[in-house]
């Protein structure tokens, strides 16, 4: 039985911490459509009793960390 492009990212993510490009090139898809899936995944996983855990966004420039941030997309700015 095949699974679904999110099951397949669901069981990869719980055996390595990988970012969304990680993810598009690992599945062959665009990144926004990774940031789609995973929305998707962060509400799937809550009743199996897991955690999708999200890395806080980072200022390449001044290193500003965007804690309360609750979009899955990088800051634009």
């Amino acid at each position: 039985m095949s699974q679904t492009i999110r099951g397949k990212m669901i069981e990869r993510l719980s055996e390595e911490e990988m970012g969304a490009n990680d993810l598009s090139r690992h599945f062959g898809i665009r990144e926004k459509e990774v940031y789609d899936h995973l929305a998707h995944i962060r509400r799937s996983v809550i009743p199996r009793g897991k955690k999708l855990f999200i890395r806080p966004a980072r200022c390449l420039s001044c290193g500003f960390v965007f804690q309360d941030r609750r979009r899955l997309t990088p800051p634009g700015r």
